[in-house]
């Protein structure tokens, strides 16, 4: 397999480790503190819902990821994640199971990613709002995603006075 696909799906597989890490030690209503106003390098989200957001987001990505490999040119849906943050009891779902739902669900998927040949990664769909997405733009776009919503929880985490030593 091609080394930069190897090691993104490596990045990928192991992004419910860092999500895990990310909320350690922090309690319930710590998870539920929302950042300030005033500050917009820390988002308008509490870490709950960053992280009930990344399940959703992971559940999404995978699915598209499926279509991609095994249908001919999908459409692929988007939708509106601040819809979603706020119809959907976010603050009532369990953190702790939406990190264990993020790494399994990694984890599994990984397995298939790491058993297709090099050509599967420019496999494509369309997506009603991007256009054209291939199997790797996916890979890549939702790898990226889970890191830059860590960087926010880390400067939540940081405003709050519980950085991760």
């Amino acid at each position: 397999m091609n080394k930069e696909y190897a090691d993104l799906i490596e990045h990928y597989a192991h992004g419910g480790e860092k999500l895990s890490l990310a909320i350690r030690g922090l309690t319930r209503d710590d998870m539920l503190q929302p950042p300030p106003e005033d500050d917009p390098k820390l988002g308008r989200w509490s870490i709950q819902q960053v992280v009930i957001h990344i399940m959703d987001s992971d559940l999404i990505a995978a699915d598209r990821m499926k279509r991609v490999i095994a249908e001919d040119n999908p459409t692929l849906i988007g939708y509106d994640e601040n819809k979603f943050a706020r119809n959907l009891l976010m603050e009532e779902q369990s953190a702790e199971d939406a990190v264990q739902i993020v790494s399994l669900n990694r984890q599994d998927f990984a397995r298939v990613l790491r058993k297709l040949p090099d050509s599967a990664f420019s496999r494509a769909g369309q997506h009603n709002e991007r256009g054209r997405v291939t199997l790797l733009d996916l890979l890549k776009t939702y790898t990226h995603h889970l890191d830059h919503h860590l960087s926010f929880i880390h400067a939540k985490r940081a405003a709050m006075g519980k950085e991760m030593w």
